[in-house]
């Protein structure tokens, strides 16, 4: 059924935005979509638990970075990180949150460890926030844009995947395209995350904001507000191993292993104690498997969508109403991108289907390879920032609710759909239409 997926993704996105747990939410549009499907309610959950099966490799990754992470936080060398921080940027607030930007960018091409680095940096710089009376929405806002901004338009590490999967895609339905030429089609969508970063972190959010209360326990407590710290071996062995797992995980291609190799070398070198072997482990759980947990259930999504062939019923459905007039057509397919992207929370996983169903419509309409990639790209990209289920809002509020303080659909989800997915919709069109 061509609506099931709308209703699916307006079924999630109500439930979260009433503060529905974001878990609950995506398994009731799941149920929805199954059901508008005609398929019964455990046939329904048969279905979303069968896809769950697709992100069990992207979720034990976390939970063992997760790990990793809490490790490194004991070794106190994000207490030098935060104090240097604080020596250079003193209370220049805006220049901070561009900082954050700037490393979150560095996290998906020249070092790429995706969100790995949040849980890591952020939780002892939320005092630093709140003396500074910042608003963590640009934060937010600075961590989603590194989060999915370079894997956009640069074509190295996570880009470089990116957009290889856009060419895998465009080949099948008989569209050849070399990888730069991908990486120049969304050079233009690309450009407008940028107008968006800029217009969150200097109009948006520009004005101080009163820190809240701790409402919870965290996890990270006794690293929350780092006092000064020397530069020691231990340091030098905790850089050691960060080094080994980044360099594992850029050879083999293997989170998993990465941060179990990480997570040994942390112990063999004494600078985590063994007898601290289960709070560890305890303690990665509860920061990241939340987000583990989510996107297996958003792969269930996924999975009732596709085989229901709810996203192809939907193409099928748009396309039969434009007849040939390309701005209405760019304009009809980025929308359903930014639909089906909300639902299953992933551009990577997106962009075969979307590929799939819009490449014969484009062909059709006389659009160029650069148009078709950019159009392919631009709307698998879109609803990764904003959807309560992708990684890129999830990473931010992993680290940014270390507290209890930041909730993730309105500090983090709203203001990012709304800095990202606009100008990414509006610049994309443009791209399509001209390229």
């Amino acid at each position: 059924m061509a609506w099931a997926v709308v209703v699916s993704v307006l079924v999630m996105t109500i439930l979260s935005l009433l503060r529905v747990n974001v878990i609950i939410a995506i398994l009731a549009a799941g149920l929805t979509a199954g059901l508008m499907n005609g398929e019964t309610l455990t046939g329904s959950l048969e279905l979303l638990i069968n896809g769950m099966g697709g992100q069990a490799n992207v979720a034990l990754s976390y939970i063992l970075l997760g790990a990793f992470a809490v490790t490194i936080t004991y070794s106190g060398i994000t207490s030098i990180l935060v104090n240097f921080l604080l020596d250079v940027l003193k209370d220049m607030k805006t220049l901070l949150v561009l900082v954050i930007a700037g490393i979150a960018s560095l996290s998906q091409n020249v070092v790429p460890v995706h969100i790995a680095f949040i849980p890591i940096l952020i939780p002892p710089l939320l005092h630093v926030f709140d003396r500074m009376k910042l608003d963590r929405r640009a934060v937010a806002a600075a961590l989603t844009f590194g989060l999915k901004a370079p894997y956009v338009m640069i074509p190295a590490g996570f880009g470089l995947i990116f957009h290889q999967t856009i060419q895998d895609s465009l080949e099948e339905q008989g569209v050849s395209l070399d990888v730069f030429s991908i990486a120049g089609s969304l050079l233009i969508p690309g450009s407008g995350m940028i107008l968006g970063l800029l217009i969150a972190v200097f109009i948006t959010y520009r004005k101080p904001r009163e820190p809240k209360e701790s409402v919870q326990e965290n996890v990270l407590d006794d690293i929350v507000k780092p006092e000064a710290e020397r530069f020691s071996f231990k340091h030098f062995l905790t850089i050691i191993a960060i080094v080994v797992t980044l360099v594992i995980q850029g050879f083999f291609g293997n989170l998993i292993l990465a941060a179990l190799a990480g997570l040994i070398l942390m112990f063999v070198f004494r600078i985590v104690p063994y007898r601290k072997g289960d709070k560890v482990v305890n303690d990665g759980i509860a920061m990241m498997g939340f987000i583990a947990f989510v996107l297996l259930t958003a792969s269930g999504l996924a999975n009732v969508l596709t085989e229901t062939g709810s996203v192809s019923a939907l193409v099928e459905a748009s396309s039969a109403l434009l007849e040939g007039q390309k701005a209405l057509i760019s304009f009809v397919l980025l929308l359903v991108g930014l639909v089906v992207t909300m639902g299953i929370g992933s551009s990577f996983a997106t962009v075969p289907i979307l590929a799939a169903l819009f490449v014969p419509i484009c062909l059709a309409a006389g659009y160029s390879p650069m148009a078709i990639a950019a159009l392919v790209g631009t709307a698998g990209a879109l609803g990764d920032a904003g959807s309560p289920a992708s990684d890129s809002t999830l990473g931010p509020t992993s680290g940014l609710n270390a507290d209890g303080n930041h909730n993730h659909i309105w500090d983090t989800c709203v203001p990012t759909f709304l800095h990202y997915n606009i100008p990414l919709f509006v610049f994309g069109w443009v791209a399509s239409i001209f390229l």
